[in-house]
């Protein structure tokens, strides 16, 4: 075969002039793993590369055209020092937050700065905009870009003991400006198999598998082909046990489009290649239910059998005499409103490996529940408890969907039968078809105030599609009751919900777990209430705001730390100043074209509703009086390795440089929970607070002594 030579990095380097893509020979061929793959068809950008200094993306790029072109990653940009002001400036600014971005934004900045010593706003934002970001809203990006030329390193040690509240770089940033950060598809075991999974292409459908032995001897390079009869143990998975519900592989009917149905395993180069769709598999397409209309209407088949009506769960919050404080209104308004799917849209997709040592299992993925992942890997195996580890990797993006399992399943199957490592990285097709959304919603809510603008009472009910399976529909589902009201006082109130089966994709957690959804039809109703009553849309929020002292809608009374009304008195002076501008412009502007400026509030209780919420942390002390933080927490671009650093020097009145944080892995860290619902810097970090190496502060801020270096609070 022909090969061609070019260069990366400044060195010479050879490969076949084969349809290969430059992100994959970077990335399997050199090891250079800073080139990250987040979409395979050049729209994402975390590929982005140099060549012959022009910002190119390396998964759209074929190996076999470079010949005697020049190719620079971020490995070599930070090699040369070139980097060094725009990475440091990434860490003052806080502008590396997850990572999986940071690499291909910091290549495209280097170019930029390279052409443009001094670039105006305008110019960053253009030469970045091929790289995409789903953490920092990028505001972040662009001023650490334009100060990277001027930037001088400054001293941001906090005093030891103060530094919560004090601006300081990540403790895991260096790796993520420098493309070291390892995340679920960098590494595997050298002669690691590959695994794909065989997905249904029908909504719904049943399906007969062939002969699969004689497949995988007529198929060169492929070692096995699985199914749910090679499932030793449990056959089932989902995120709340009672409910759990969602199989590995499916057993003669598929309920959504991307279901796996089995998996092939083997060489990675023949594996990796192969049409999925000459696996011997016969399908039978059958009608789906694809809205929640259709499913609950009488006669409609059920999703699952034991499911009555498509119904998964109920939620109910009913609060003083609704009819009363009806009648009691002077104008009452109802609306209907929907929302659907949403995709999370995470840089990174599901990737990772398992290899098995002895009678263990070892699966090192891209998670958001470590410990969540080894009970529900350890059920699916048939093992004791403590026979697999998890030990999670740099999360490229999680908001949610990286809760359930994904992948760990199929490469801890592999590992365990096959006795060799196995790994697995999904495409981004694979990835939108086969995790979860946030739930598509149909509500219906009726408010209604007195004249002077008080409200009285307020329905609520909503339909939440979860699709397929259960996921965290149990949680949507009793959520949304609490919260549908938003932070305002009623006289009376009643919000139910249903989380009804479909054959659309399992719908699960997604930053906020149904409240969105539910705050977009309260908070536009209660516009449309303003404009009725001929009041101002902030006043009314504000003259019925939650505060401290007064119940909510479940009863429940906060002593303090009610800021909603402050917030709208912060809010009202650049509300004011942005509707002067949009009516200004719109004076000038096309009559097609509208400006205006909106406002909604909403509220949200952090960790598990109505439920415990521990966590566990754990503190040592080495020999050589260093403090070594055991922290469990996931951290997913949020930072909780930070906080967790900033809280326990606080706790213990060290310096953040005296600590060394051990991060999430089940063999070392005790379970902190999952890292969802914002609950990791309240929970693990009280954790952390409370008792730090068998350490606590009094009220008065004495350290005392207590019991050992573990705390469960609940």
């Amino acid at each position: 075969m022909t090969r061609v030579g070019f260069e990366v990095n400044g060195l010479a380097v050879e490969a076949d002039a084969s349809p290969r893509r430059l992100s994959e020979f970077l990335r399997e061929g050199l090891g250079l793993t800073a080139t990250k793959v987040g979409c395979d068809a050049g729209d994402c950008g975390a590929c982005t590369v140099l060549l012959d200094g022009q910002v190119v993306a390396a998964c759209m790029t074929p190996v076999g055209r470079l010949g005697h072109r020049r190719i620079e990653t971020l490995e070599g940009l930070d090699a040369t020092g070139e980097a060094v002001q725009l990475q440091r400036s990434f860490l003052h600014h806080g502008a590396a937050q997850c990572g999986i971005c940071t690499p291909g934004m910091l290549v495209a900045a280097c170019a930029l700065l390279r052409a443009d010593p001094a670039p105006t706003e305008s110019r960053v934002r253009d030469a970045l905009a091929g790289v995409l970001c789903r953490c920092t809203g990028y505001r972040k990006i662009v001023d650490a870009v334009l100060a990277a030329p001027r930037f001088e390193e400054m001293d941001v040690t906090p005093t030891p003991g103060k530094a919560v509240g004090h601006r300081l770089p990540r403790v895991d940033g260096d790796a993520k400006v420098r493309g070291r950060d390892v995340f679920g598809a960098d590494e595997a075991p050298e002669g690691a198999l590959l695994v794909r999974v065989v997905r249904s292409p029908f909504h719904r459908s049943r399906f007969r598998l062939g002969d699969l032995d004689a497949y995988v001897a007529a198929t060169p390079g492929v070692v096995a082909v699985f199914t749910a009869a090679d499932v030793p143990g449990r056959n089932r998975f989902g995120v709340i046990a009672a409910m759990a519900d969602q199989p590995v592989f499916a057993e003669g009917e598929t309920r959504f489009r991307g279901e796996a149905v089995a998996m092939v395993v083997g060489e990675p180069e023949a594996v990796a290649s192969l049409e999925l769709a000459d696996v011997p598999i016969t399908w039978e397409e059958l009608p789906p239910l694809m809205d929640v209309e259709a499913s609950r209407a009488e006669g409609a088949p059920r999703v699952h059998d034991h499911r009555e009506g498509n119904v998964l769960i109920r939620g109910n919050v009913r609060r003083g005499d609704l009819d009363a404080a009806f009648a009691a209104a002077d104008v009452v308004l109802e609306g209907a409103y929907e929302t659907t799917f949403v995709e999370h849209a995470y840089i990174e997709p599901e990737a990772g490996f398992a290899q098995r040592v002895g009678d263990r299992v070892e699966v090192q993925v891209t998670t958001q529940s470590p410990h969540m992942d080894r009970e529900e890997l350890e059920a699916i195996l048939g093992l004791a408890a403590g026979s697999v580890r998890i030990r999670p990797t740099a999360v490229g993006g999680g908001f949610g969907s990286k809760l359930d399992l994904s992948v760990q399943p199929y490469v801890a199957l592999a590992a365990w039968h096959l006795r060799r490592p196995a790994r697995i990285a999904y495409t981004r097709p694979e990835s939108m078809m086969s995790t979860t959304k946030r739930h598509p919603a149909e509500m219906h809510v009726r408010i209604g105030a007195t004249r002077d603008g008080r409200l009285t009472a307020m329905d609520f009910f909503g339909r939440f599609d979860t699709g397929a399976y259960a996921s965290w529909g149990p949680t949507v589902a009793n959520r949304v009751p609490v919260h549908a009201g938003g932070p305002y006082v009623y006289d009376a109130y009643r919000a139910r919900s249903e989380a009804v089966h479909t054959n659309g994709p399992p719908a699960g957690a997604f930053r906020g777990f149904g409240v969105p959804q539910s705050t977009i039809a309260s908070e536009c109703l209660l516009d449309e209430l303003a404009d009725a009553l001929g009041t101002d849309g902030l006043e009314l929020r504000h003259r019925n705001a939650l505060t401290a002292g007064l119940p909510t809608v479940t009863g429940q009374v906060f002593e303090g730390g009610v800021g909603y009304r402050d917030c709208l008195d912060a809010v009202r002076p650049h509300r004011e100043r942005a509707r002067a501008d949009a009516a200004g412009a719109n004076a000038t502007s096309d009559p097609r074209f509208r400006r205006g400026v909106g406002l909604a509030g909403m509220w949200y209780g952090c960790g598990n509703t109505s439920l415990p919420n521990p966590s566990t942390i754990k503190v040592g002390l080495r020999a050589d009086g260093r403090v070594v933080l055991f922290q469990g927490a996931v951290d997913m671009g949020q930072g909780a390795n930070t906080v967790m650093a900033q809280i326990c020097a606080d706790a213990l009145g060290v310096a953040v440089s005296d600590i060394t944080v051990v991060g999430a892995d089940t063999d070392t860290t005790p379970d902190a929970g999952k890292s969802r619902a914002s609950r990791q810097t309240f929970v693990s970090g009280n954790a952390t607070y409370i008792d730090p190496g068998g350490r606590r502060r009094d009220r008065r801020g004495a350290p005392g002594l207590v019991r050992p270096a573990h705390h469960s609070p609940r």
